[in-house]
């Protein structure tokens, strides 16, 4: 639990979270101003500020909070990219045995393959 509040990537969190605070605070105050000058715009802007304090907490707290993928759940999704992967290949050469793909076609899912590939580890 310590780690999660007093982990270098906490820490940068924390700070974002005090510029962002001092951000809204700033904006608020200054819409509060011109609000109070006569720019009845303004009045919206002065509590949209509060509004925007209180999601970044909120997304402050959901970053602080998330949880990494343990091994089992990072196999079970390699082993589901496969078979999606594999899904595809089948599928595109059923349909090419039906309908030949053109040439452009078949140079762009070429492409769409190779990006869907897995990086390769060690090279």
């Amino acid at each position: 639990m310590k780690e999660r509040f007093l982990s270098l990537r906490a820490f940068g969190l924390h700070f974002s979270l005090i510029l962002w605070l001092a951000m809204c605070v700033t904006a608020a105050w200054w819409q509060v101003g011109r609000a109070a000058s006569g720019n009845a715009l303004s009045y919206l802007y002065a509590i949209e500020w509060p509004v925007f304090a209180v999601l970044g907490v909120v997304g402050w707290w959901g970053l602080l909070h998330i949880e990494k993928p343990t091994e089992d759940e990072e196999a079970a999704r390699r082993e589901y990219e496969e078979k999606m992967r594999l899904e595809a290949a089948a599928a595109r050469v059923v349909d090419s045995v039906f309908e030949p793909e053109d040439d452009a076609l078949a140079a762009y899912n070429n492409y769409l393959a190779g990006l869907a590939e897995p990086p390769h580890k060690g090279v």
